[in-house]
């Protein structure tokens, strides 16, 4: 994966993703979008790839959007006059821009449509897209160094990046408007009292704790089984009644029990380490379960 906006390596399935324009603090641009959405989506196919790290290289990990670009600084087209019509019926992959959907959701989309596990290792600065791109993923750790903020407020615009749905399921609806209200930066001390980061380390210390925590995810796992427990997790809190998760609980279940589930139950019955077969890239049938 070669990126002009992004570096990558992997190391035992984990592959770890760096924000590259640190002399301008890792600003968000649309061509960081575009790699974004690309990225997530290939990784998310690869069976070389079990888990993803994103970080920032320096000391930022996003500043939000770059503002010293040309004309309309989030890639809108003036030109259009969309309606709820328009966003409902004509929106195409999220590999394609029309200029009028928020680069933003595209990127959290991708990463939520994603199978594989996704830790920020937030190192520096997150601010904007910066802090929004975060929240699609499954777990934040932090730097000392890190600060974050939903500054949105301070440019006269909203929250994006699908991140009115995310933020109040991450740290309820109260703390959400009170980050929104006040576009104020906050540190990692705050991030973690109002439970939006899983834990605060040293500088030092953040890319070797996001990559524990990436083979504990990973190593003796199925793939399979990882990537529906995902999708699982982040969709079904959302269903209307318990009945939908259970519809899909059920599938899952009945597909993972007649395919790594044989195997990992005769490994606990033989004290030895399961040797999984599936790959993330073939999933049951019955998989995607919405129509997205």
């Amino acid at each position: 994966m070669t990126y002009t906006t992004l570096a990558c390596d992997i190391e035992d399935r984990i592959l770890t993703v760096r924000f590259n324009r640190p002399e301008y603090l890792n600003a968000y641009t649309v061509d960081m979008a575009n790699e974004l959405v690309h990225l997530f989506e290939t990784a998310s196919e690869d069976d070389a790839v079990g888990a993803i790290i994103v970080t920032g290289e320096g000391r930022a990990f996003c500043a939000g959007m770059d503002l010293g670009t040309e004309g309309n600084v989030f890639g809108i087209d003036e030109n259009h006059a969309p309606d709820m019509q328009y966003m409902r019926e004509k929106l195409g992959p999220l590999s394609v821009r029309d200029r009028v959907r928020d680069d933003g959701g595209r990127v959290t989309l991708s990463i939520f449509n994603c199978k594989k596990p996704v830790i920020a290792a937030i190192n520096g600065a997150a601010v904007g897209i910066g802090a929004t791109m975060t929240l699609a993923m499954d777990i934040r750790i932090a730097s000392e160094k890190a600060r974050m903020g939903f500054v949105f407020g301070k440019l006269g615009i909203v929250p994006e990046a699908c991140s009115s749905w995310f933020l109040p399921r991450l740290v309820g609806v109260q703390q959400a408007l009170e980050w929104v209200y006040s576009a104020e930066v906050f540190d990692a001390a705050e991030g973690l009292r109002g439970g939006l980061f899983r834990s605060v380390h040293a500088p030092d210390a953040l890319l070797d704790e996001a990559r524990a925590l990436a083979r504990k995810f990973i190593e003796n796992r199925s793939p399979v089984a990882i990537a529906l427990a995902r999708q699982m997790l982040w969709r079904n809190a959302a269903q209307s009644h318990p009945i939908e998760a259970h519809r899909v609980d059920s599938l899952a279940m009945f597909y993972t029990s007649t395919g790594d589930g044989k195997e990992g139950v005769a490994a606990f019955l033989e004290k030895r380490e399961p040797r999984f077969a599936s790959r993330a890239s073939e999933m049951p049938a019955f998989y995607p379960w919405d129509d997205r």
